[in-house]
């Protein structure tokens, strides 16, 4: 039987970003790489940030007053699902934001979309699947038609290819060739039996009820695994989308892993490590760390970002119970609620500076690109890593009292503490410095939610404060208004 287990560790910008409306009465938000999108309580959709990436929803504002029931998002575009079954879709046309090729088939009723980088595909009530947005990355399904009239149960994507799996157990791929796209090498393979499918940014991997793995797409990328397919053969439990590489685990607890250069694990030692007992596996930008059911970390790819944990073997020896990381460094949080970090000094990998803090009660632990915050039981929070992307909290440290969360952005991070108030810092220009807007943030706020390098917080009153770079949705001042009176 497979098993499903977390297997996407890190949100991707492909994967499907998606609200409701909220059921409790307050407004949520949906984004893209530049630009938000807030769905009020009545369903009506507010929009602002890059006209080009979502931001300008002019063109179908009037049908955007009422009746939405959910938003998604591409990198560059939005599309409205209504209560009626319609689809209204806005942002750049070559990234999904133009859906008259296809508008006339939404009248049989969404079942669910997803997407790739730049285009949407809908599952229809009847099985069938409509696609649009840009043809290279799965806006255009027209080849695979036939295949897609009826019978889809679920849709998987890279960054630029779809794969349908459809209720016989077959799958049906269209898309960048290169990316995913095209599956003919092993297109016997998937005829049937496919019970589950995972992707990276150019690659799937197809499981079979029996625990066999199939890959196509870039080779370099985790789209051929004829290295290591005999070992692949049956009993995989679950599959980790890596980056790069995927790595599975067998039902003997067994790690294998293909993909970029970086993940093989070639050398006796090490495989003799990973033969059993691996619960789960995490991944840096070229490192990989698997922790096992006994508390135990084993590390292996490029020495110095990760790769190597031998200077911190004897702390990870046991006790470990969940992973974080930063491009190029890890760190291990503990059963006894320490931490303990490795890697590239310059991205977190050297929490020596802060070593006394971290010895003890720490209950969670949040990253950026290249630095950490852990969170402490008492609500108070450490930093560490790169001070440009939020390792210096110093200027703030007092704030950081009664703290509940920590969002990220790959230079800044955001708290949210118990009184509703809002605490920023790390790069400005990528939503470190709420200054211009702190006044609206000292209390009240719920939510926070955020573009590539802006942030979004959703108050209590209905009100929605943006802040960061204001070419990606970090300046809401022209719309605010409207967020009380639709």
């Amino acid at each position: 039987m497979f098993t499903d287990k977390k297997n996407l560790r890190k949100r991707n910008s492909w994967l499907p970003n998606m609200t409701f409306v909220a059921a409790d009465g307050h407004l949520k938000i949906a984004c893209t790489s530049a630009a938000f999108a807030v769905v009020t309580a009545g369903g009506a959709v507010v929009t602002w940030g890059d006209p080009t990436a979502g931001g300008d929803s002019s063109a179908v504002e009037d049908e955007l007053e009422d009746g939405v029931k959910a938003v998604f998002s591409t990198r560059k575009a939005f599309a409205a699902v209504k209560h009626d079954g319609r689809v209204l879709t806005w942002g750049h046309p070559a990234w999904g934001g133009d859906s008259s090729s296809v508008e006339e088939e939404f009248i049989a009723g969404i079942q669910k979309i997803y997407l790739t980088s730049s285009a949407f595909a809908a599952v229809l009530t009847s099985g069938r699947v409509v696609a649009w947005g840009d043809p290279r990355c799965g806006g255009d399904a027209s080849a695979v038609k036939d295949q897609l009239r009826n019978g889809v149960k679920e849709v998987f994507a890279s960054s630029v290819a779809f794969a349908a799996l459809r209720h016989d157990g077959s799958v049906v791929t269209w898309g960048d060739p290169d990316g995913g796209g095209n599956s003919s090498a092993v297109q016997p393979l998937l005829q049937g039996g496919i019970s589950g499918i995972y992707s990276l940014r150019k690659a799937f991997a197809a499981v079979t009820v029996d625990g066999r793995v199939i890959t196509w797409g870039d080779p370099k990328a985790g789209g051929n695994s004829s290295a290591v397919k005999d070992q692949l053969a049956s009993g995989v439990t679950a599959i980790y989308s890596l980056r790069k590489a995927f790595a599975a685990v067998t039902s003997s607890g067994g790690v294998v892993a293909w993909g970029n250069k970086d993940s093989c694990i070639n050398n006796p030692a090490l495989k003799e490590q990973l033969s059993s007992g691996v619960e789960t596996v995490f991944a840096s930008q070229r490192a990989f760390a698997a922790l096992k059911q006994d508390g135990s970390v084993v590390t292996w790819g490029v020495a110095d970002v990760g790769g190597d944990s031998s200077e911190v073997s004897s702390k990870l020896s046991r006790g470990v119970r969940d992973i974080v990381n930063t491009d190029m460094a890890f760190a291990a949080l503990k059963s006894d609620d320490s931490v303990v970090t490795w890697g590239d000094s310059g991205w977190g990998g050297d929490s020596a500076s802060v070593q006394e803090e971290l010895a003890s009660g720490v209950s969670q632990v949040f990253a950026t690109q290249s630095a950490f915050a852990a969170l402490k039981s008492n609500g108070c929070l450490i930093t560490w890593g790169d001070a440009h992307s939020g390792g210096d909290s110093l200027s703030v440290r007092e704030q950081l009292t009664d703290v509940s969360k920590v969002y990220c952005l790959r230079k800044a991070f955001a708290a949210l503490k118990k009184d509703g108030s809002v605490v920023t810092w790390g790069d400005a220009k990528w939503g470190g410095d709420c200054s211009t807007v702190q006044e609206n943030l000292r209390g009240g706020v719920q939510s926070i939610s955020c573009t590539d390098m802006a942030f979004a917080a959703v108050r209590a009153d209905d009100d929605v404060i943006a802040w960061g770079s204001p070419e990606w949705g970090g300046d809401n001042s022209k719309v605010r208004h409207r967020f009380n009176s639709v």
